[in-house]
């Protein structure tokens, strides 16, 4: 079983991750990745524990492409963090989870976990019919109603490294 660490007063234990929400852009309309759940094969987004040392940031980019086979850049400014209900052997518990969106510049056809999820790619208007659990719904809303930050963050941050790369000999 995985340690607890000690969140909050009262003596209430809870477990937190980082994960990622996987995403594209095209035409102002954002496409979201999701994976299958190890256990169940659930559409979920990917996540899990830090490193030692590692910030959310670097967290976040292992965990979409240890599980996901994609990378890309972090929107840092639109963190959303949400309790999601894992099974365990013993049952269920919560797990509060920050994710981060992530703009996916590179999909792989061979990442660490390839053989043990499948990936679903769907339109952010279409992905409360890819998972049918209650969790996963508040993170898609959330995200929905944060669209135009993240719209014009990504962009912000597609121009930014577009102009790097020009100036790159």
């Amino acid at each position: 079983m995985a340690k607890k660490k000690k969140i909050g007063g009262g003596g209430y234990q809870m477990e937190h991750k980082i994960g990622a929400i996987p995403f594209d852009i095209k035409n102002d309309r954002i496409a979201l990745l999701f994976v299958t759940s190890q256990g169940r094969g659930r559409w979920i987004f990917p996540k899990g524990k830090l490193e030692k040392g590692e910030s959310h940031k670097q967290g976040c980019k292992r965990e979409a492409f240890e599980e996901a086979g994609v990378k890309g850049f972090v929107i840092d400014d639109a963190p959303l963090t949400n309790l999601i209900t894992k099974s365990t052997k013993d049952g269920t518990t919560d797990v509060a989870v920050t994710y981060y969106p992530l703009y996916v510049e590179e999909q792989f056809d061979e990442w660490p976990e390839n053989g043990k999820r499948q990936r679903h790619w769907a339109l952010l208007e279409d992905a409360p019919r890819v998972t049918d659990r209650q969790d996963f719904l508040n993170v898609i809303n959330q995200l929905t109603a944060l669209k135009p930050l993240i719209l014009h963050s990504s962009k912000r941050k597609i121009e930014k490294r577009q102009a790097k790369q020009k100036l790159a000999p």
